[in-house]
């Protein structure tokens, strides 16, 4: 079973904390992570593009001239697609483009994403931030005592609102509860930042 530092707010080692290693040292799945880094956004698009078919546009209700004698091609409607005011053919329409992953696809996607963050070298623990009232500059200050200055994503427990609102209005940052967790915001960052209780409630899940 492989081991993180847990840190505080200065940056020094106060612990360690143990990675099962079910959720932290599998060989990563690739592939199942693509598929739910797509499916996730796949579920974020509005999917409210929409056009006026041949039915939808007004007029076209006569035959534009009679089927035979006149030399041109036959027409049924002004309205058809090949005419100038005349509704789309095939166009967009409102629709979802929101597919399901079975739950334990999920899941090891997600274990997938934190063990290759382990290997990495990215993922910290910190005992907690330690703020009593939201404030960005405390916040900022816990970041770069750990040494992170880039994109990172921190979980943090899902009581602790003081902590989300501190962290909210730093750029580069993107904070969530531990019970939002998903494997877009777990991957799509440079670290992984865990207060000790969020990775507690994590584990717990993913087991």
């Amino acid at each position: 079973m492989a081991t993180v530092e847990v840190k505080d707010t200065s940056g020094k080692k106060v612990g360690t904390a143990d990675l099962p290693d079910a959720i932290f040292a599998i060989e990563p799945n690739v592939f199942v992570v693509h598929q739910v880094v797509r499916s996730q956004m796949a579920a974020r698009r509005q999917g409210t593009h929409s056009t006026r078919g041949r039915s939808e546009v007004s007029g076209g209700g006569a035959k534009p001239w009679k089927q035979k004698g006149t030399g041109r091609a036959r027409q049924g409607s002004i309205r058809a697609g090949q005419w100038k005011g005349g509704g789309v053919i095939f166009g967009p329409t409102p629709r979802s483009y929101a597919f399901k992953v079975p739950n334990k696809v999920v899941k090891l996607a997600m274990r997938s994403v934190l063990s290759a963050k382990t290997a990495d070298g990215e993922l910290y623990v910190i005992d907690g931030f330690g703020i009593t009232e939201p404030s960005t500059k405390q916040a900022a200050a816990v970041l770069k005592a750990l040494g992170i200055e880039k994109r990172c994503t921190v979980v943090v427990a899902n009581d602790d609102i003081v902590t989300i609102k501190s962290l909210c209005n730093l750029p580069k940052v993107r904070v969530i509860m531990a019970s939002e967790s998903n494997t877009y915001d777990l991957v799509d960052n440079t670290s992984v930042l865990f207060t000790k209780p969020a990775l507690e409630w994590l584990e717990g899940v993913l087991k």
